[in-house]
């Protein structure tokens, strides 16, 4: 796996040496792109460094070990070496290419009606804090409230600012999408019975500049109509609710929080440039087997991910086995460790898959 390195180091010093020319960054796209990679690159440039040195450091003390001091060295530099070696190896895994990206993250009420709609509420709190936590910024894009408060349906960008592909939003958010299972006693239930509700998580790779995902205007069907708030209520007097329909994929969008008309369909159409960049990144999963059958993440709101039981205050997530009793912490944004521990299954199955084919 590692005979692979030297042609990385050199691609990482031939970045170096673009990066520094001025002309490069006249094109704004294009010095994104390089630097993106340039991140990832310098990630395994310093596991690279690091590995050496141990290896030299090692081989030095094996070689002086009829010096007490030297021959007491070694364990503990064959401990870090492995460690060094492990962690290269991880950062050589082929990434997700969108693993960079920023994401629009799509929360949707379903089985339990006011309660899953509420949960849904619950749930884009909890990735608003976990965002906050790490320096990320959200804006919200669309809301369709419920009666009761929560959402029915509701779409948020969220923006990072790291160049590592391995600190992008995406490669820590993408395993997110599924359905998300929650175990409580509902503000609505009287007699104190505990209810299970759940709610749809779909997460996409947002598109960095419109001219990625080429959409012809002849593959648009464009509906206009007026707003609607909870209970169906009119909340606008003209059409400024916007419904894009893409024809080739049938994905539809649908906009109605802005009150221009222009505002909404410039919203829709940025939601729906990133739904059809996560099929087009589907479709070339399905057609690599390999790649397939290590994905942890999902893009189907149909696969069960993770129970919220909140009597017991206890989360578990049915993919990676992860399961602790810090619930109302994880609620209020301590989401690391859930996400690790997807991250840390996805690495190893891809690594198994690498020694599969070995």
């Amino acid at each position: 796996m590692f005979e692979s390195i030297q042609g990385l180091l050199d691609e990482h010093a031939e970045l170096q040496v673009r990066l520094s020319d001025p002309a490069v960054h006249t094109d704004q796209s294009l010095a994104r792109k390089l630097g993106r990679r340039y991140a990832e690159l310098s990630g395994i440039v310093e596991a690279h460094t690091r590995w050496q040195a141990l290896e030299d450091d090692l081989e030095a003390a094996r070689e002086m070990a009829e010096d007490p001091e030297f021959a007491a060295e070694i364990p503990e530099l064959e401990q870090q070496l492995a460690a060094a070696q492990e962690r290269l190896r991880r950062l050589l895994i082929p990434r997700d290419p969108n693993d960079s990206r920023n994401v629009i993250i799509e929360v949707k009420g379903g089985e339990g009606g006011d309660e899953a709609a509420l949960f849904a509420g619950d749930l884009l709190r909890m990735y608003t804090r976990y965002a906050e936590s790490r320096g990320w910024k959200t804006e919200l894009i669309s809301a369709n409230e419920s009666d009761l408060g929560g959402y029915k349906d509701v779409q948020m960008a969220i923006k990072g600012s790291s160049n590592d592909p391995a600190e992008g939003v995406y490669a820590r958010l993408k395993f997110e999408g599924g359905v998300h299972r929650v175990q409580r006693v509902p503000v609505t239930e009287s007699q104190g019975r505990i209810h299970t509700s759940a709610a749809g998580v779909l997460v996409l790779p947002e598109v960095d500049e419109p001219e990625e995902v080429e959409i012809s205007q002849n593959d648009l069907k464009i509906d206009v109509y007026r707003s609607s708030g909870p209970g169906g209520q009119s909340v606008n007097t003209t059409d400024s609710a916007v419904r894009i329909t893409h024809l080739p994929t049938g994905i539809v969008v649908a906009m109605q929080n802005e009150k221009s008309q222009l505002q909404n369909r410039e919203a829709a159409m940025r939601v729906l440039r990133s739904r059809i960049l996560a099929a087009k990144q589907e479709e070339i999963d399905a057609a690599n087997s390999d790649i397939r059958k290590s994905q942890v993440r999902t893009m189907d709101r149909s696969e069960r991910i993770r129970t919220y039981n909140f009597p017991e205050n206890r989360i578990a997530d049915h993919r990676t086995g992860y399961k602790a009793y810090n619930l109302d912490a994880v609620m209020n944004g301590e989401l690391e460790p859930v996400v690790q521990s997807a991250i840390e299954l996805d690495e190893q199955t891809r690594l198994d898959a690498i020694g599969d084919d070995a």
